[in-house]
């Protein structure tokens, strides 16, 4: 028994499809109901490099046995899956109405601009369109293909957008990896806001400008009451 025909079973009964960790725990916990089986028992501890170099072997012979169905990997996770030109008899029999709506153009556009230059801001976004994706933002976060993954370091730390594991199955991607080339979308430059200066640790941000007259204020040259403490005041200002 080849470690290849046992994950060919296991991805044939599977309801879902399953992740490299998912099989690992499958092959942990199958010497519990396989007592004295020394296969189960060799494989208790399978690597997550054999299972892939397997994985792709066994993908590799459906491929070329030009089944009705092949081993694809959708989102880092494994699974059976009919060959597209049987849709139509699929369709007829599960219908139409698990069918998510088709996206528009506007948020195909949108949600490439994020694919390719995640993390990216909704004001970077609207640079490249050239228009404004309120609308459209709003319905790709609601269709759960993207989501907010952090704060730009920038000044306002606005939110950084990126795509989600649902967007890969939507698409059909192993990872974003696998997304065509596009030159000509990343040659578009975008310009950032300048990056947050901190005048010390703990004190609150001051832009470029405060910090150079900061300097300035703090030169021996100058005759002032207490080095620095213009400064020190705007910082607490800004503070407020």
């Amino acid at each position: 028994m080849e470690l290849k025909s046992i994950l060919e079973a296991v991805l044939f009964s599977a309801q879902k499809p399953l992740s490299l960790k998912e099989l690992r725990d499958v092959f942990a916990t199958a010497v519990e109901h396989a007592e004295g089986n020394e296969i189960a028992r060799s494989l208790k501890k399978v690597k997550e490099a054999q299972l892939t170099a397997t994985l792709e072997e066994l993908a590799k012979e459906h491929e070329a046995a030009n089944r009705s169905y092949r081993l694809a990997c959708v989102a880092g996770c494994w699974q059976f899956v009919t060959q597209p030109e049987f849709a139509p008899w699929l369709k007829a029999l599960v219908g139409h109405k698990l069918r998510a709506p088709r996206l528009s153009q506007p948020a195909l556009e949108t949600l490439s601009i994020i694919a390719y230059r995640e993390p990216i801001t909704r004001a970077e976004i609207e640079q490249v369109r050239g228009v404004t994706v309120d609308g459209v933002m709003q319905t790709l976060l609601e269709r759960g293909l993207v989501e907010q993954v952090g704060r730009a370091e920038v000044v306002g730390r606005p939110m950084t957008y990126g795509t989600t594991s649902l967007f890969l199955e939507h698409f059909g991607l192993r990872s974003l990896e696998d997304l065509p080339a596009a030159d000509e979308l990343r040659r578009i430059v975008v310009q950032k806001p300048e990056a947050l200066v901190t005048a010390d640790p703990g004190l609150a941000t001051v832009p470029p400008e405060q910090l150079a007259l900061a300097a300035e204020q703090q030169k021996p040259s100058e005759k002032k009451s207490e080095p620095g403490a213009e400064a020190s005041q705007e910082i607490e200002r800004r503070n407020e």
